[in-house]
């Protein structure tokens, strides 16, 4: 790509990579990347698989589900 530094290109990647999978999911990136930017200051370490794609939405529609009960 026409990135103009590595560091960039990597970047972009992986951004790109993280819209893929939310669209694979069916989940709406933009809903994901504001919620995951807006937590991960706050978010435990030792937590940090819940903040991809797949398990965010499995967390989300856990509580969901948790909720309605």
């Amino acid at each position: 790509m026409f990135a103009g530094i590595e560091a960039a290109a990597h970047r972009t990647a992986i951004l790109c990579s993280l819209v893929q999978t939310c669209k694979h999911l069916q989940i709406n990136p933009f809903v994901y990347l504001r919620d995951v930017i807006e937590r991960v200051s706050t978010h435990p370490a030792r937590r940090v698989l819940e903040l991809t794609p797949r398990e965010w939405k499995r967390v989300r529609q856990n509580s969901r589900t948790q909720a309605a009960v």
